[in-house]
């Protein structure tokens, strides 16, 4: 996933940190916004859709 304050010289923009029960994502480049929280079983299906 590509954050939407990426440059062209890339780089790691979102970072994801996984706890039991949440899957937390957020801007590392804009670490005061909020960050998205959502269930594993929710993250397990996004991220099988965007593989395809």
């Amino acid at each position: 996933m590509k954050s939407s304050y990426s440059g062209a010289e890339g780089g790691q923009c979102i970072e994801v940190a996984a706890t039991p029960t949440r899957i937390h994502v957020r801007d590392s480049k804009d670490t005061t916004r909020t960050a998205l929280a959502v269930h594993p079983a929710t993250w397990s299906q996004f991220v099988a859709f965007a593989a395809l």
